[in-house]
C-alpha cells in the first residue's frame, strides 16, 4: 500500500513557480490544469503569536474587519462581487499567520488579486463598524469557548503548559483584551502587517504561471513595502515537572487532556543540536499509531478492549513558527473515572517506551500517513494550504515535498526513541474538565462575584 501512496504522491507533484516582486510579495503558483478552477490565497505572516499580554486576539479582531470595506469598495461588497461571479471565499487566523482565499472559475482570477490587493492596504476601519464587530467577536468567544466545556479546557491546559510561549494565550483572544480593545490598535496593526513584503499570494488551479506573475504585478506590485520588524524570539523555557490543572464547568461528561512539549520541523531543521530532523516525522507516525483509525491502539485497546474510554484521540502539528504540544484527549466509558483513564493511556505510552511498534502495524499507519497526504493534494485548495503554511511559518514552501519520503524512512527504534525523549511526566501538563451541575455552577459564579 505504502509503495502505491508514494507513487501517487509523486504523481500529484508538479512544478511550483516562485516569483518575488520588487516590493517584496512572493507569488507561488501551481498549475494543476484537471478543472476550470483557480483557488487564490494570500497569506500574511501575523496571528496570536506575534501579539503581547493586552492585545491577544487582535489579528482575529482584524480578520473580521477585512470584509469591512476599503476606500474602494463599501462594506460588504467583497463578498458580494466574488459571489456574483460564482465564487467562494473565506479566511481563517492562526498562531502563526492569517490567510484569505477565493476559489473561483480561472478566467475570474484577475477580480480576485484586485479585490485582495485593494483591502491589503487600503481598508477604512471605520469606528463605528469596529465597535459593532468586537462584540460579534466576543460573542463568538461566549459561544465556541467559554459555553463549551472542552474548548474552555483546553484553552486551559494551554495556558497552563506554556509559560513563556505565545502559544499560551488563544488565537481568539482573552476576554478583558477583546474588551478593551480600541480601533486606533487596530489600525496600528493592520499598518505594520498587512504589508507586500510580509505576504505571500499562492495560486493552484488552471492558469499559466506567467501569465498570473504578470496579474500579480499589475495589481500588487504598486502597493508600497511597510518596515516590517520580526517579532521577538519568544522560546518555551525548559519545564521543571508536570503541570496539572482541574477545571470545573456545567458539562455532562468528564474529559482528560493531556499535553507533552515537544519540538517541530522548525527546531528540527534550525540550530538546535538537540533534535535530530526526522524527530518530528517519528511523532507524526507516533501519533498514527495512537489514533489513526479503528485499528489504532487507543480505539482498539481503550475503547474497544479495556472499554475505559469512550473515545480517545492523539494531535500533533509538526509546521509551527514555534515548538508546540503532542496532545492526548479521552473521554471516560459510563462507569470508569478519569483515574482510570489517565492510568490507561500511560500504560499505552509507557508501551511505545518499552517495545518497539511491530512492523505491521508501522506500514499501516505509514500507508494510512501518506495516503492522506495524497488526498489532501489532490485538491487544489490544500495543496494551496501546504505552500501557505511551510512558506509563512519560515519553513520553506520546498520543504513540504519532503513529507512522502520522510514519513517513508521512519523506523520502530525512531519511534520508541521520542516516545521516550518525549513523551515524559517532566515534560507534560494534564488537564481535567470536572462537571458540576447548572445550579452548582450559578452558586460558584455569584460566590466569585461576591468575593470581588
Amino acid at each position: 500500500i505504502l509503495s502505491l501512496c508514494t507513487t501517487l504522491a509523486g504523481a500529484q507533484e508538479s512544478q511550483v513557480h516562485e516569483y518575488m516582486l520588487k516590493n517584496g510579495l512572493k507569488l507561488l503558483v501551481k498549475e494543476d490544469h484537471r478543472a476550470p478552477v483557480v483557488v487564490s490565497q494570500v497569506w500574511y505572516k501575523v496571528g496570536a503569536s506575534y501579539e503581547h499580554d493586552g492585545l491577544t486576539g487582535i489579528s482575529h479582531a482584524l480578520e473580521h474587519m477585512m470584509f469591512k470595506g476599503t476606500k474602494k469598495h463599501g462594506e460588504g461588497e467583497f463578498s458580494r462581487i466574488i459571489a456574483e461571479n460564482g465564487g467562494n471565499e473565506n479566511a481563517f487566523t492562526g498562531d502563526d499567520y492569517a490567510a484569505y482565499f477565493q476559489t473561483m472559475e480561472k478566467s475570474r482570477l484577475p477580480i480576485s488579486f484586485e479585490l485582495e490587493a485593494d483591502r491589503m492596504r487600503n481598508l477604512t476601519l471605520p469606528e463605528e463598524a469596529f465597535r459593532k464587530e468586537i462584540e460579534v467577536v466576543m460573542e463568538e468567544r461566549r459561544l465556541r469557548t467559554e459555553d463549551d466545556p472542552n474548548s474552555y479546557l483546553r484553552e486551559v491546559m494551554m495556558a497552563t503548559a506554556f509559560q513563556t510561549s505565545p502559544y499560551r494565550a488563544p488565537v481568539i483572544g482573552w476576554m478583558a483584551d477583546l474588551k478593551g480593545m480600541q480601533a486606533a490598535q487596530l489600525r496600528d496593526w493592520y499598518q505594520l502587517w498587512y504589508a507586500p513584503n510580509n505576504a505571500t499570494v499562492v495560486v493552484v488551479g488552471d492558469v499559466n504561471a506567467e501569465e498570473v506573475h504578470q496579474l500579480a504585478k499589475k495589481y500588487f506590485g504598486r502597493l508600497k513595502q511597510e518596515n516590517i520588524i520580526p517579532p521577538a524570539h519568544r522560546p518555551e523555557v525548559e519545564q521543571q515537572g508536570q503541570k496539572r490543572v482541574v477545571v470545573k464547568r456545567p458539562a455532562e461528561l468528564a474529559q482528560l487532556y493531556l499535553g507533552y512539549k515537544v519540538p517541530g520541523l522548525i527546531s528540527a531543521t534550525g540550530e538546535s543540536p538537540q533534535v535530530e530532523v526526522w524527530e518530528p516525522y517519528a511523532l507524526e507516525v507516533l501519533s498514527g499509531i495512537l489514533s489513526g483509525g479503528s485499528s489504532a491502539r487507543f480505539e482498539s485497546r481503550l475503547v474497544r478492549g479495556q472499554q475505559v474510554a469512550a473515545g480517545a484521540g492523539s494531535g500533533y502539528q509538526l509546521t509551527g513558527r514555534l515548538d508546540g504540544m503532542f496532545t492526548i484527549s479521552a473521554t471516560p466509558a459510563q462507569g470508569r473515572t478519569i483515574d482510570e483513564l489517565e492510568a490507561a493511556i500511560s500504560e499505552q505510552v509507557r508501551q511505545l517506551q518499552q517495545e518497539e511498534v511491530t512492523a505491521e502495524e508501522l506500514q499501516r499507519v505509514k500507508a494510512q500517513v501518506v495516503s492522506g497526504n495524497v488526498y489532501e493534494r489532490d485538491s487544489a485548495f490544500y495543496q494551496g494550504m501546504i505552500l501557505g503554511t511551510f512558506e509563512t511559518v519560515g519553513l520553506g514552501w520546498k520543504m513540504a515535498d519532503e513529507y512522502v519520503d520522510r514519513i517513508a524512512q521512519i523506523t520502530a527504534a525512531q519511534i520508541q526513541t521520542v516516545a521516550k525523549k518525549y513523551l515524559i511526566d517532566d515534560r507534560s501538563t494534564v488537564g481535567v474538565l470536572e462537571p458540576i451541575q447548572a445550579a452548582q455552577a450559578g452558586a460558584t459564579a455569584q460566590g466569585e462575584q461576591h468575593a470581588e
